[in-house]
């Protein structure tokens, strides 16, 4: 009779074992400083941090700006840029990588060459409005960044607008472009997904079409703020690089990623005499029942008030559920 071996007992894990365990996904980002806080790193870093990763910040330059307008911007050279981003992707894991405003041909030069060498990792693009640069470097910028990063892009997220007039500059038709016909024009490119944003609808609305040149996947219709707003699109894309970096389906990042934007524009504020900012961190502001039960009651004893309050464990952020129709 033959019996099975008995199996030794396995061995027991280390802390440390179990902390990369349930360590936070790695998200690289191609972007540039953003002194105001607005958009750039500043966006990346707060908005992938809030849904679950860890940022990498890989510095492209830096705007000169405040909350109204971009006034300047510096380029670092090319080297720093692959400096930086090769050196942390030899010692840390990524799971995606997101591509800002890089500033300079040449920086996307560099970031193309990193990202060939890891054709594993997704690649999320963003396209910013650029009407605030001189029209030269503005074609130049764009020229570059279709012919190297747009065919390792797995994902490209931009404005209905700025996406039309760099995609399709010579449309002619009466009608606007739909968010299909941007894909089509992204697939030759060898973009197989956009993300259309600020498609206008009637009576203050705009919608957000998830599509391929084929068909649209889904779409999310939002109503329009009373207020203008800076760095939306950082916001979203980094949610969507993130939330795909830990492992969430295409369309439910991006239902889940609109949905996060949504809540961080309503929570907006407005640190400076420009635009207003989505909080990117509206979650972790008390709500109104929160700050009441805070306030002591009227006739409560100091002895009260004074007692050590009782401990909570702090829980993580959870993005809501929607009812978002497909």
């Amino acid at each position: 009779m033959a019996f099975n071996p008995i199996s030794p007992p396995a061995p027991r894990r280390t802390s440390q074992e179990e902390a990369t365990e349930s360590a936070p996904v790695c998200v690289l980002s191609f972007n540039s400083s953003d002194p105001s806080g607005a958009s750039g790193l500043s966006a990346d870093i707060s908005t992938i941090s809030s849904v679950g990763g860890h940022a990498l910040p890989i510095t492209c330059g830096t705007y000169v700006r405040d909350t109204a307008r971009i006034h300047e911007h510096f380029s670092l050279d090319d080297e720093a840029v692959t400096e930086q981003a090769r050196i942390v992707l030899e010692d840390i894991t990524v799971t995606a990588i997101k591509v800002g405003f890089a500033g300079s041909p040449a920086n996307l030069a560099a970031i193309a060459a990193i990202s060939s060498d890891y054709p594993h990792i997704p690649i999320i693009s963003y396209m910013p409005d650029l009407s605030w640069w001189e029209d030269d470097k503005q074609d130049q910028y764009l020229d570059a960044f279709k012919e190297l990063v747009l065919p390792q892009t797995s994902v490209l997220v931009g404005n209905h607008n700025t996406l039309w007039r760099w995609l399709l500059p010579d449309w002619e038709q009466s009608r606007s472009p739909t968010a299909r016909d941007i894909a089509m024009a992204a697939e030759v490119l060898e973009v197989p997904y956009v993300l259309v944003t600020g498609i206008p609808l009637p009576d203050q609305f705009v919608d957000n079409v998830l599509t391929t040149a084929q068909t649209v996947l889904g779409n999310s219709k939002y109503e329009l703020f009373d207020t203008t707003f800076t760095g939306a699109g950082d916001t979203l894309s980094a949610a969507i690089t993130a939330l795909l970096a830990t492992g969430n389906d295409l369309g439910v990042a991006t239902l889940e990623a609109l949905e996060y934007l949504d809540h961080s524009l309503d929570a907006g504020f407005r640190p400076g005499m420009g635009h207003y900012l989505p909080d990117r961190l509206f979650w972790a502001q008390p709500t109104e029942d929160e700050e009441s039960e805070a306030e002591p009651e009227e006739g409560e004893e100091d002895d009260e008030i004074d007692d050590e309050p009782e401990m909570k464990p702090i829980e993580g952020f959870v993005i809501p559920s929607h009812d978002t129709k497909h």
